[in-house]
């Protein structure tokens, strides 16, 4: 597995240069391998600068979301791409980018449960999902279904609205039967969205879903939610409340989730407040960055050497070089917050907004099992006499999502095609270094 961030050599783990004459009197084993596990609801994203006047026609609210049925879906398709209207499509989910990015930047295995069309075209909507996921992804654990997976179409107005269609066709068919307990018990974290909970009639991806959460949670595996809209949050907040006390250990969520979810428009505040729900939160805030908060222990608490920052709370970053730990696990527990700006200001041209959430999730999600495996291969490091939730602080995880979230923003997809780079040119060492 890849470290998380950029290190110096002397920091980064695991040393793989050994001298060949020592290597022949010792036996390494080999390292045990952790992973991440997701479940989605599968589907494809197609993107088209449309006229009004096609909104109409399928009766399309311009700037709303809107559900479809298969045949109007199809139908829509084929109008598009005889027309060349089409800009981009590519594999999406929340989930499924997620897991994917998480791969690409820990080089590692990540399992992703959702549903897959049985029967597969050359160019379908499943064979385009397929062709776009790394390799990585195990998806050995998708159940077959009758049928097209899911595809969200973003119309793209002269105006630059942006009318989302909806065609959900088997994607939230998963049942719980194709829920691996063994694979959920051995992974390093289980990740969800919000849009798993609101299944309707037959289908049954919120049963497996919570199958799943009560499988992580007999095993003590982080469960981590990632919010998905805010529109779906304000509809019953307490329900949500309650829904993340009971089951959530870290929390994903955007500056407009947040207030749905605690009231709070300040993206501190939220942060927060969010913190009597679970042990940790990621919010990303656009143009102000991004902020992560937690819980350490009092007496491991590190001091920042960076700049104390303004805010509601005032000087609210100053033991941001703390380990986030779960709560539980602290005899004292004290909040912790860190923040950090976009990178070099964000991208020259934003390209993409939708995935950059996703994107430094996964930067979080690396950090996590980072540590998990840096325990199972090294259980008598220094680093875990004080066991932590994550490997490294909450300034460096910071770094690290943002960082990602750069990366999303200045390409098309919310895919990640490759790693970052092992040296940048545009960035000077002392980011890292801080």
């Amino acid at each position: 597995m890849k470290f998380p961030g950029q290190r110096k050599s002397k920091h980064y783990f695991p040393v793989k240069a050994r001298d060949p004459l020592l290597e022949q009197l010792t036996h390494n084993p080999k390292p045990k391998s952790t992973y991440v596990c997701g479940i989605d609801q599968t589907l494809v994203d197609i993107e088209a600068k449309v006229a009004d006047e096609l909104l109409v026609r399928y009766g399309l609210p311009t700037g709303n979301s809107t559900l479809i049925d298969d045949d109007k879906a199809h139908a829509l398709y084929i109008e598009l791409k005889q027309n060349d209207l089409i800009s981009d499509e590519f594999a999406g989910g929340t989930i499924g980018n997620t897991v994917h990015n998480y791969s690409v930047l820990a080089d590692d295995k990540s399992v992703l449960f959702g549903v897959m069309s049985k029967h597969i075209e050359v160019g379908s909507y499943a064979y385009r999902y397929l062709c776009n996921t790394s390799s990585k992804v195990d998806l050995n654990y998708l159940q077959p279904v009758d049928g097209p997976i899911g595809r969200c179409f973003t119309l793209i107005s002269d105006c630059g609205e942006r009318t989302f269609a909806i065609s959900k066709g088997a994607m939230d068919k998963l049942t719980p039967a194709h829920i691996n307990e063994r694979v959920i018990e051995n992974s390093s974290a289980l990740v969800l969205t919000a849009y798993l909970m609101r299944a309707s009639g037959e289908d049954q991806i919120t049963q497996a879903a919570m199958k799943a959460i009560e499988l992580a949670k007999a095993a003590q595996v982080p469960v981590v939610l990632t919010l998905g809209t805010r529109f779906l949050i304000e509809e019953d907040p307490k329900w949500w409340q309650d829904f993340i006390r009971e089951h959530v250990t870290i929390l994903a969520m955007n500056e407009d989730e947040g207030e749905a979810l605690t009231g709070e428009s300040d993206p501190l505040l939220a942060s927060e407040a969010a913190l009597e729900l679970c042990d940790m939160v990621l919010t990303t805030a656009g143009p102000l960055g991004l902020y992560t908060a937690g819980y350490t222990e009092e007496s491991e608490k590190r001091e920042t050497s960076h700049t104390l920052l303004p805010g509601a709370i005032p000087d609210f970053n100053r033991f941001e070089f703390s380990r986030p730990k779960l709560k539980r696990d602290c005899q004292t527990p004290i909040k912790v917050y860190a923040h950090i700006s976009p990178y070099m200001g964000g991208p020259e041209r934003i390209r993409n907004t939708n995935g950059a959430g996703d994107g430094a999730l996964a930067a979080l999600l690396h950090d996590l099992s980072a540590n998990t495996f840096h325990k199972a291969n090294v259980p008598g490091s220094s680093k875990h006499i004080r066991d932590g939730l994550c490997y490294s602080s909450f300034s460096q995880i910071c770094k690290y999502a943002n960082r990602v979230a750069y990366q999303v923003l200045a390409q098309h997809s919310p895919r990640l095609s490759r790693g970052l780079p092992e040296r940048e040119d545009s960035l000077e060492e002392a980011y890292w270094e801080r």
